[in-house]
């Protein structure tokens, strides 16, 4: 037996919809969430056409012009708009009869780059018992029939599964929210090795080490430990049957551990280092979560994902706003200080989920209204744009001397210590001398 998509009533319309205005097909992302049981989906999404790409399947209606490139592209600018707990769950095509019989074949090859694109940017891993399958929708654009079948993409050979496709109003209207604020305090050191002081991968390097001690962080839940085990509404009043947007919010503590087990073996690295990177703020966070008995582990696995995303989302915006400004090869290494890009939230209309997205401090509203309309397909209004956050920093601290003058100050280090040792060795053996001559003086005068 297959899985089952529970989706969004207004999926349906939308679906519909696209397939009255595009001809011959349209490609989408289906965003929602995996849970043991059952998926969510709770948006899809369209591809932003593109002007060349318009001109191509009018002259030339085929499925091989897909532009793969393109949709992957459109898949991770749409995973850093999600929270916690939301995710790309697959990719639908809306097409003609005729172009039918290719469909499977190219949504399987999208749903396998999509899911490599995205998890190539990913600082963690899916877990063992996580839910690996992607759904592949494929509807008929006359008779719009549906077509609904996952591939496991952990398995580069999976073969189509069918799956239940069942439409359902509200679906999120009374889902779970858990935020948090995080203080964030990173010193990430620069190796002189590194070719061209390559900030960007020593970037990713540190927040790779900092995401493992979120890992193992403790999250309090309402002020309590709970067991992940257990179900995360247990001892409180379920909403039920609510058909309004009403969100129950729980307030998470993140504690991090300032030391290893005692278990834990540490070793201590010298390194020559060219400079240092820290990055300096509190970034406010936010998971959602179904209601149908959900577990405190789920919860705290979408938190924790959402606090490693969310810093290293911004810090690959900041660095792509470098490269545009600044071209992709400075020379110059000199101290410098940038405003990471604060963090925005926006409520999705019928819903208790809001949406994320960054903006830089000379963005206007006009700006993140277009990126939502071209990135989501959802317009967007000023005043429900929320920012939920002050500014946060990056500060590139190179060191004032050079690598040879340093290694040089550690060499003679390394020559006093030498030294020093040897001096003491010599006090030691006189030391040795004197307390034996005391020693026979005493003996012959006894």
């Amino acid at each position: 037996m297959g899985r089952t998509y529970v989706v969004e009533e207004g999926i349906g319309q939308y679906l519909t919809e696209l397939s009255t205005k595009v001809k011959p097909y349209v490609t989408g992302l289906l965003i929602g969430q995996c849970s043991p049981q059952r998926d969510y989906v709770i948006r899809a999404v369209r591809t932003p056409p593109k002007e060349q790409q318009q001109e191509e399947t009018v002259s030339s209606p085929k499925l091989a012009s897909l532009d793969e490139e393109w949709i992957t592209t459109h898949a991770s600018q749409v995973s850093r708009m999600l929270p916690g707990g939301l995710l790309v769950l697959g990719v639908f095509l809306v097409a003609t009869p005729e172009l039918a019989k290719d469909g499977q074949n190219a949504l399987r090859k999208l749903i396998f780059s999509v899911e490599k694109s995205l998890s190539k940017r990913r600082l963690w891993k899916l877990a063992e018992e996580e839910v690996s399958d992607r759904v592949a929708l494929q509807v008929c654009s006359t008779t719009k029939k549906v077509v609904c079948r996952t591939y496991d993409v952990q398995d580069p050979k999976s073969s189509a599964k069918p799956a239940d496709w069942k439409y359902q109003s509200a679906l999120t209207a009374s889902w779970l929210a858990l935020g948090c604020t995080v203080n964030v305090n990173i010193h990430i050191p620069l190796l002189a090795t590194s070719p061209n002081h390559d900030l960007e991968k020593n970037t990713k390097n540190g927040l790779n080490r900092w995401s493992k001690q979120i890992e193992d962080s403790v999250f309090l839940i309402n002020g309590q430990v709970k067991d992940e085990d257990t179900e995360l509404l247990e001892g409180q009043k379920r909403l039920r049957g609510n058909t309004q947007p009403s969100t129950q919010f729980s307030d998470v503590k993140v504690l991090t551990q300032l030391c290893q087990g005692v278990s834990a073996r540490s070793t201590a690295t010298v390194q020559v280092c060219s400079g240092s990177i820290n990055l300096r703020g509190a970034v406010k966070c936010r998971a959602y979560i179904h209601n149908n008995k959900p577990k405190v582990k789920e919860a705290i696995q979408a938190l924790k994902r959402d606090i490693i995303n969310t810093l290293s989302d911004r810090c690959e915006i900041l660095f792509e706003d470098l490269i545009l400004n600044e071209g992709p090869q400075k020379k110059n290494f000199e101290r410098e200080y940038h405003v990471l890009p604060q963090r925005l939230f926006v409520p999705v209309a019928g819903s208790s989920v809001m949406l994320s997205d960054y903006k830089f401090g000379d963005e206007a509203a006009g700006e993140i209204q277009e990126r939502f309309v071209e990135m989501l397909d959802q317009p967007v209004q000023a005043e429900d744009i929320h920012i939920a956050e002050d500014i946060s920093t990056v500060d590139i601290c190179p060191v004032t001397d050079s690598p040879s003058d340093m290694q040089q100050a550690q060499l003679t280090k390394a020559t006093l210590l030498l030294k020093l040792q040897q001096n003491m060795g010599l006090v030691m053996a006189a030391a040795v001398a004197v307390l034996a001559s005391i020693f026979s003086f005493n003996y012959f005068s006894d």
